[in-house]
Protein backbone atom coordinates (compact mmCIF):
# COMPACT_ATOMS: atom_id res chain seq x y z
CA UNK A 1 0.00 0.00 0.00
CA UNK A 2 1.11 3.55 -0.66
CA UNK A 3 -0.66 6.87 -0.39
CA UNK A 4 -0.45 10.63 -0.73
CA UNK A 5 -2.03 13.43 1.23
CA UNK A 6 -3.73 16.24 -0.68
CA UNK A 7 -6.53 18.67 -0.16
CA UNK A 8 -9.77 19.57 -1.89
CA UNK A 9 -9.71 22.14 -4.66
CA UNK A 10 -12.62 23.29 -6.80
CA UNK A 11 -16.05 21.74 -6.39
CA UNK A 12 -17.95 21.25 -9.65
CA UNK A 13 -21.66 20.43 -9.74
CA UNK A 14 -22.90 18.81 -12.96
CA UNK A 15 -26.41 18.14 -14.21
CA UNK A 16 -26.57 15.54 -16.97
CA UNK A 17 -29.79 15.65 -18.95
CA UNK A 18 -31.72 12.78 -20.52
CA UNK A 19 -29.53 11.01 -23.09
CA UNK A 20 -26.24 12.72 -22.11
CA UNK A 21 -23.10 10.57 -22.21
CA UNK A 22 -22.06 10.31 -18.55
CA UNK A 23 -18.53 8.90 -18.85
CA UNK A 24 -17.76 11.03 -21.92
CA UNK A 25 -19.14 14.12 -20.20
CA UNK A 26 -17.00 13.60 -17.11
CA UNK A 27 -13.90 13.16 -19.29
CA UNK A 28 -14.82 16.33 -21.22
CA UNK A 29 -15.13 18.32 -17.98
CA UNK A 30 -11.75 16.97 -16.80
CA UNK A 31 -10.12 18.10 -20.07
CA UNK A 32 -11.84 21.50 -20.17
CA UNK A 33 -11.14 22.28 -16.51
CA UNK A 34 -7.72 20.58 -16.45
CA UNK A 35 -8.72 18.31 -13.56
CA UNK A 36 -5.63 16.13 -13.11
CA UNK A 37 -6.99 14.30 -10.06
CA UNK A 38 -10.57 14.25 -8.81
CA UNK A 39 -13.23 12.21 -7.08
CA UNK A 40 -16.96 12.35 -7.66
CA UNK A 41 -20.30 11.15 -6.36
CA UNK A 42 -23.23 10.48 -8.63
CA UNK A 43 -26.98 10.20 -8.04
CA UNK A 44 -29.94 10.06 -10.40
CA UNK A 45 -31.00 7.99 -13.38
CA UNK A 46 -29.13 5.96 -15.98
CA UNK A 47 -30.94 4.36 -18.91
CA UNK A 48 -28.07 2.71 -20.74
CA UNK A 49 -24.61 1.46 -19.92
CA UNK A 50 -22.14 -1.39 -20.09
CA UNK A 51 -20.67 -2.36 -16.74
CA UNK A 52 -18.31 -5.03 -15.40
CA UNK A 53 -19.31 -7.26 -12.48
CA UNK A 54 -15.91 -8.83 -11.89
CA UNK A 55 -13.44 -11.14 -13.56
CA UNK A 56 -14.39 -14.67 -14.60
CA UNK A 57 -11.58 -16.01 -12.38
CA UNK A 58 -8.68 -14.68 -10.33
CA UNK A 59 -6.21 -15.57 -13.13
CA UNK A 60 -4.11 -12.87 -14.79
CA UNK A 61 -4.89 -11.15 -17.01
CA UNK A 62 -8.48 -10.94 -15.75
CA UNK A 63 -11.31 -11.59 -18.18
CA UNK A 64 -14.14 -9.14 -17.42
CA UNK A 65 -17.75 -10.26 -17.05
CA UNK A 66 -19.97 -7.67 -18.80
CA UNK A 67 -23.56 -6.72 -18.12
CA UNK A 68 -25.74 -4.11 -19.84
CA UNK A 69 -28.35 -1.67 -18.63
CA UNK A 70 -30.98 -1.37 -21.32
CA UNK A 71 -33.65 0.73 -19.60
CA UNK A 72 -33.98 3.36 -16.88
CA UNK A 73 -32.43 2.58 -13.48
CA UNK A 74 -31.88 4.56 -10.31
CA UNK A 75 -28.14 5.01 -9.89
CA UNK A 76 -25.68 6.04 -7.22
CA UNK A 77 -21.98 5.54 -6.71
CA UNK A 78 -18.47 6.90 -6.39
CA UNK A 79 -15.66 7.40 -8.86
CA UNK A 80 -12.27 8.90 -9.57
CA UNK A 81 -10.67 10.74 -12.47
CA UNK A 82 -6.94 10.42 -13.17
CA UNK A 83 -5.12 10.75 -16.47
CA UNK A 84 -3.66 8.04 -18.70
CA UNK A 85 -1.22 9.75 -21.04
CA UNK A 86 -2.97 12.79 -22.46
CA UNK A 87 -6.52 11.60 -21.69
CA UNK A 88 -8.55 11.67 -18.47
CA UNK A 89 -9.90 8.26 -17.44
CA UNK A 90 -12.97 7.75 -15.28
CA UNK A 91 -13.23 4.84 -12.83
CA UNK A 92 -16.77 4.55 -11.44
CA UNK A 93 -18.45 1.87 -9.34
CA UNK A 94 -22.15 2.17 -8.81
CA UNK A 95 -25.40 0.51 -7.89
CA UNK A 96 -28.23 0.41 -10.43
CA UNK A 97 -31.78 -0.37 -9.31
CA UNK A 98 -35.05 -1.04 -11.13
CA UNK A 99 -38.10 -2.13 -9.12
CA UNK A 100 -36.76 -4.73 -6.64
CA UNK A 101 -33.65 -5.62 -8.67
CA UNK A 102 -30.33 -4.06 -7.69
CA UNK A 103 -27.16 -4.49 -9.70
CA UNK A 104 -23.68 -3.18 -9.01
CA UNK A 105 -20.52 -2.85 -11.03
CA UNK A 106 -17.93 -0.74 -12.79
CA UNK A 107 -19.60 1.41 -15.49
CA UNK A 108 -17.27 1.46 -18.50
CA UNK A 109 -19.10 2.15 -21.76
CA UNK A 110 -22.23 3.43 -23.52
CA UNK A 111 -23.43 5.41 -20.49
CA UNK A 112 -26.59 7.49 -20.92
CA UNK A 113 -28.34 9.58 -18.30
CA UNK A 114 -32.07 9.12 -17.72
CA UNK A 115 -34.12 12.25 -17.05
CA UNK A 116 -31.52 13.88 -14.77
CA UNK A 117 -28.28 12.71 -13.22
CA UNK A 118 -26.41 14.83 -10.68
CA UNK A 119 -22.66 14.64 -10.13
CA UNK A 120 -20.52 16.48 -7.58
CA UNK A 121 -16.82 16.51 -8.52
CA UNK A 122 -14.10 17.38 -5.99
CA UNK A 123 -10.73 18.35 -7.41
CA UNK A 124 -7.82 16.75 -5.50
CA UNK A 125 -4.88 19.14 -5.09
CA UNK A 126 -1.37 18.01 -4.21
CA UNK A 127 -1.89 14.50 -5.57
CA UNK A 128 0.56 13.26 -8.19
CA UNK A 129 -1.10 10.24 -9.73
CA UNK A 130 -1.84 8.81 -13.14
CA UNK A 131 -3.16 5.65 -14.73
CA UNK A 132 -0.58 3.36 -16.31
CA UNK A 133 -0.75 0.06 -18.16
CA UNK A 134 0.01 -2.78 -15.75
CA UNK A 135 1.80 -5.54 -17.71
CA UNK A 136 0.56 -8.39 -15.48
CA UNK A 137 -3.14 -7.55 -15.55
CA UNK A 138 -3.22 -5.80 -18.93
CA UNK A 139 -5.31 -3.09 -17.26
CA UNK A 140 -4.72 0.65 -16.88
CA UNK A 141 -4.31 1.08 -13.12
CA UNK A 142 -3.67 3.92 -10.70
CA UNK A 143 -0.04 4.75 -9.91
CA UNK A 144 1.01 7.29 -7.29
CA UNK A 145 4.16 9.21 -8.27
CA UNK A 146 5.52 9.74 -4.76
CA UNK A 147 4.15 9.30 -1.32
CA UNK A 148 4.27 7.14 1.73
CA UNK A 149 4.35 3.37 1.73
CA UNK A 150 2.98 0.80 4.14
CA UNK A 151 6.36 0.58 5.90
CA UNK A 152 6.16 4.32 6.70
CA UNK A 153 2.77 4.12 8.40
CA UNK A 154 2.80 4.79 12.14
CA UNK A 155 2.84 1.69 14.31
CA UNK A 156 -0.59 1.91 15.90
CA UNK A 157 -1.10 0.09 19.19
CA UNK A 158 2.59 -0.90 19.20
CA UNK A 159 2.86 -0.88 22.99
CA UNK A 160 0.85 -2.58 25.71
CA UNK A 161 -2.73 -1.48 26.16
CA UNK A 162 -3.29 1.01 28.95
CA UNK A 163 -6.79 1.32 30.30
Amino acid sequence: MNYQIGQPGRIIVVRFNDGDDVIGGLEEIARTENLRAASFSLVGGIKKGGYVVGPETEAMPPVPVWRDLAESHEATGFGTIFWHGDQPKVHFHGAYAKHDHVRAGCLRRDSEAFLVLEVVITELLGIEARRELDPESGMVLLRLALGKSKSELPKLFAGPAVI
